[in-house]
């Protein structure tokens, strides 16, 4: 029998934070302990566990399983995933209706006539997700200064549900005209539904968008209904798995806007977690820059399966709702009114698979061979010549240390993939992988471009920050093609995004169009406007029950602002003081500046303003960014044959990471590799590396 002193007299056990990543190829781990006595926070330790579909709650299992993290140990976890983006690319989802206003059934079939691929005849519009027998109208309307001059009928909607059910839909998008100023008729129809037919997932377009644009805020509708009910699941799986009987674990989704949030708000905006992945890195890049005094970045991702890469100016992440799935040059894909990191995301990772097209022509990806069964050297089956299997057969990637040491690389499977491309070519292996990786980096370098030279901004001011499986491999010739100097390589690069949700507040983005004319009396109308968006943050976040005090939420001020008469606008950061007023004058002197940047010119021409962007946040509490300290063991490990694509295979210094001390490796210059059991950073002749207090990698240009 244990009496409560012997209970007392206990140590506390300590408690565990932790964050995974759910790629395409790989599930990420980045966790640490904190004392609960004192409140220090131990050592970051990370685990990767290869990503397991459609069951990705088992990957987030396997993975914690291999760190022996035990569920019930957990005070905090913060889960990105993939699952979202999979459910509307592989078209996964569930049986969607529409229900919209009379006279609008076919707006998804109309779209927008702004095509990418002008002169194409042949070209097809976006085939809407939801067939058109299965779009429903409904005689409501409310006008264009957002007033009711038809309302909701309920027993209208009944004969229309009796169809649904016949036709077995198991999710009901509601999109009703100029819902974005008032969503009452929204609000009504939502209510008569859930009475009539509880059991189904309703999704209405102003819980989404407040936003104008029929097109696409019905397009936003549609999709989150089209994966609500799944990710709903996934998310209540995960959470019930994650938060055991005892567990005291609080339990926070990665959105794609930067921030994290509770399940609750994440179940309820599904396309809210869409690329949560991608934007964790984001931050954890503008995290660590801020730390190390570098602010202007461009952030690249590389993964198994893609490479995501933006811009970050004076150490702001841009946030954007006008987004699109799915697009590329020809194609205008499915727009998105929701916040998300404005980032280019391509088909270009470890594991894209190297194909002819018809006119004979050499390509790296989109398409991947995943996790299962992988590139031809994890000797699971592939028969395909990935990115990682190029940087096998150039000696960048170490067979020793492949996968961190615990597979040993299937050279045959090598041999017999890459056979058949070097016949069509009439090449030697050296010289396809050497033409596998150069392709993959004119594609990473185009999207780099997007990011930063096609939006103003010149890649030379700027530094280029690598992370991901393959980012630190491709990092220095990309810096090279773009005349960027200055390259860096955080530590934790591996698993920086699962890094970064451990570093990310709760936030919540509000946007909504009004439109005001820039003139007297504009100063008191904006700061009213941002008044309303206010009490809706705290309402909101009050609703999660979070637990931390809501006197200490955040609120950063943005307004949409234009030229009168021009229908696209800038985002413009508004300067607010204590008592809400606006500096008005800075205003008008950031948007002619901002607009000048975006388009090249600036106009003599009235201003106006055509929406609000409040984005709140919660601090939550983060770990410290960790010094590094040598292990005190002999940093050159041997040498090797290498070749960097220069058209020379060099035998060159081989040094292991993790000993490497700050300023240990101060001016070490190349040509060397540097690795860790899950990095490995080339270096060429011309560049030299040092490694900071923090256990960045820099590498810098010799002048």
């Amino acid at each position: 029998m244990t009496s409560d002193s012997d209970n007392n007299s206990r140590p506390a056990k300590a408690r565990i934070r932790a964050a995974t990543d759910v790629g395409g190829t790989f599930t990420d781990l980045v966790y640490y302990s904190v004392d609960p006595v004192t409140g220090e926070a131990g050592q970051v330790r990370i685990e990767k566990s290869g990503t397991t579909p459609p069951h990705f709650e088992k990957g987030v299992e396997d993975v914690l399983g291999r760190a022996g993290v035990d569920p019930i140990s957990l005070e905090a976890f913060v889960h990105g995933s993939t699952v979202v983006i999979n459910d509307i690319t592989e078209r996964k989802g569930v049986k969607v209706a529409l229900i919209t206003t009379a006279g609008f059934r076919d707006v998804l079939e109309i779209g927008r006539g702004n095509r990418p691929d002008l002169f194409n005849f042949n070209f097809q519009k976006p085939k809407p997700f939801v067939e058109r027998y299965l779009r429903f109208e409904l005689d409501e309307r409310t006008n264009h200064k957002g007033e009711i001059q038809k309302p909701v009928h309920a027993a209208e909607l009944e004969p229309l549900l009796a169809q649904m059910r016949a036709d077995g839909v198991q999710a009901i998008a509601i999109s009703f005209l100029h819902a974005y100023l008032n969503p009452e008729n929204e609000q009504k129809a939502v209510a008569e539904i859930k009475r009539l037919w509880p059991q189904i997932s309703v999704v209405a377009s102003h819980e989404l968008s407040r936003e104008w644009g029929e097109y696409e805020r019905t397009n936003t509708a549609v999709l989150a209904a089209y994966v609500h009910p799944k990710v709903s699941r996934y998310l209540s799986t995960l959470e019930s798995r994650m938060r055991p009987p005892g567990g005291a674990t609080s339990f926070y989704v990665m959105q794609s806007n930067g921030g994290v949030a509770t399940v609750a708000a994440a179940q309820r905006n599904p396309l809210s977690i869409m690329e949560s992945g991608p934007a964790g890195g984001i931050k954890a890049a503008a995290f660590v820059g801020r730390q190390i005094g570098v602010n202007n970045i461009l952030a690249l991702d590389i993964g198994g399966t893609t490479a995501k890469c933006a811009l970050i100016h004076n150490g702001d992440v841009n946030v954007t709702t006008e987004y699109h799935i799915e697009r590329t040059r020809k194609f205008p894909g499915y727009p998105i009114r929701t916040p998300v990191v404005d980032i280019v995301e391509i088909g270009t990772g470890g594991g894209s698979i190297s194909w002819f097209d018809d006119g004979g022509k050499l390509h790296v990806g989109p398409q991947s061979a995943g996790a299962v069964p992988g590139p031809a050297a994890y000797g699971k089956g592939g028969g395909n010549m990935t990115t990682t299997d190029a940087h096998l057969v150039l000696g960048v990637i170490d067979p020793a240390n492949f996968l961190g040491g615990e597979v040993v690389p299937d050279a045959a499977a090598i041999e017999a993939a890459s056979k058949p491309l070097c016949d069509r070519l009439g090449v030697s292996k050296q010289e396809l992988a050497r033409g596998i990786v150069k392709i993959a980096n004119a594609n990473m370098t185009n999207a780099l471009r997007q990011v930063s030279s096609n939006k103003g901004y010149d890649p030379r001011d700027f530094v280029l920050m690598a992370f991901g499986g393959g980012g630190p491999m491709h990092a220095v010739a990309l810096a090279e093609e773009l005349q960027i100097s200055h390259v860096i390589v955080p530590a934790n690069s591996s698993v920086f995004a699962a890094w970064g949700m451990l570093l990310t507040d709760l936030r919540r983005d509000y946007v909504k169009t009004d439109y005001l004319a820039f003139g007297d009396g504009a100063a008191s109308k904006i700061a009213e406007a941002f008044a309303e968006l206010k009490l809706l943050a705290h309402d909101d976040f009050e609703s999660d029950r979070t637990g931390i005090s809501l006197s200490s939420i955040q609120y950063d001020h943005r307004l949409r602002m234009r030229y009168a008469g021009q229908e696209h606008s800038v985002e413009v950061a508004a300067v607010v003081d204590a008592n809400g007023a606006i500096a008005v004058e800075r205003l008008v002197d950031d948007f002619h500046r901002t607009y000048e940047q975006h388009f090249s010119y600036r106009l003599p021409a009235a201003i106006e303003i055509v929406g609000f962007h409040l984005v709140a946040t919660l601090p939550v509490e983060k770990p410290p960014l960790p010094r590094r300290e040598g292990t005190g063991a002999s940093a050159q490990l041997r040498k090797r044959a290498v070749d960097f694509g220069r058209g020379a295979i060099e035998d060159v210094p081989v040094f292991d990471g993790r000993a490497l001390a700050p300023g240990q490796a101060s001016g070490l210059a190349g040509p060397v590799v540097i690795q860790e059991p899950t990095v490995t950073l080339p270096v060429p002749a011309g560049y030299a590396v040092s490694v900071d207090d923090f256990g960045n990698y820099h590498i810098r240009a010799i002048r």
